[in-house]
């Protein structure tokens, strides 16, 4: 096994470990970051990592690309499409021994559905041109795959936490609000889940779209309100969200109104999330900080 990232960002870093912990720590593992200064963050680790901002082809990479035969690919896609397809798919198609793709999409694709449950089977129909860019670049992953015959595994993400991303963070800093939008609801996971189970799917070479969400969707002011009071601080006051002021892209959040289940992938790969629902993905968090 031999893996490749496209984006060594968070979600990434956690899969590495996983991996590593899951199965073998000597598991080969290269990555991309944008630049010169994201890379010294990883002088200290094994991993092989190469320049790639996305506007031109890295160029040290296809060595470690071509040699890949688990390729994960987190880089957003942007109007020109997705990045890796655009200026690397020649060395995709030069390596030899690619087995398996994972791509991580967002749970926005689905769009608006007013509260309600849904799962893959429900209609993508994203709000915003960055959901609308996912949907695309899941396409083109299922056309790349399909044509070299390559087991796909896309998942749909929900909003994304763990340590340095998290409530207790925005308290910290002073930034926290809880923005209340009545009936409003969002599912999270944690990034060690989206590592394990980004894991697991790599190892059993699993194919097909899949969302990786949390067991409890909830009001994003619940989870502010529950980390003051772990940390034992007063809670920002409410704020109702029509006198809020937020940036375009924090409002296009709210624009989107559902309830993800993931059930789907669980059974697949016969497992449990390790925190199904905020309150354990947030104690988990401060326990090791403390």
């Amino acid at each position: 096994m031999d893996v490749f990232f496209f984006g060594m960002g968070y979600s990434s870093r956690a899969t590495a470990r996983a991996l590593h912990e899951l199965r073998d720590p000597t598991i080969p593992v290269a990555g991309t970051t944008r630049s010169a200064e994201g890379a010294e963050a990883f002088v200290d680790t094994n991993y092989r990592i190469h320049v790639f901002d996305g506007e031109a082809p890295g160029p040290t990479l296809a060595e470690d690309l071509r040699r890949a035969t688990h390729v994960i690919v987190s880089i957003p896609p942007d109007e020109r499409g997705d990045a890796a397809l655009l200026h690397h798919r020649a060395d995709l198609d030069a390596a030899p021994g690619l087995q398996w793709i994972g791509y991580f999409s967002t749970v926005g694709v689905y769009g608006d559905f007013g509260g309600a449950w849904i799962d893959e089977e429900a209609p993508t129909r994203p709000m915003n041109l960055r959901s609308q860019q996912r949907v695309a670049a899941e396409q083109a992953w299922r056309d790349y795959a399909a044509a070299r015959g390559i087991p796909l595994f896309i998942e749909r993400l929900a909003g994304i936490y763990g340590p340095g991303r998290s409530a207790f963070d925005k308290l910290r800093e002073g930034t926290a609000r809880r923005v209340v939008k009545p009936g409003q609801v969002f599912n999270r996971i944690h990034v060690a889940d989206i590592g394990r189970i980004t894991a697991l799917a790599a190892f059993a070479r699993l194919a097909g779209t899949y969302n990786v969400a949390d067991a409890e969707p909830a009001p994003p002011q619940d989870l502010v309100t529950y980390a003051a009071s772990v940390m034992g601080v007063p809670p920002p006051r409410e704020m109702p969200f029509d006198q809020a002021e937020l940036t375009p892209m924090a409002r296009s959040f709210y624009a989107d109104n559902k309830r993800v289940s993931s059930r789907r992938v669980l059974e697949a790969l016969g497992t449990q999330l390790l925190y199904p629902t905020y309150r354990e993905g947030l104690d988990a968090i401060w326990k090791a900080h403390a």
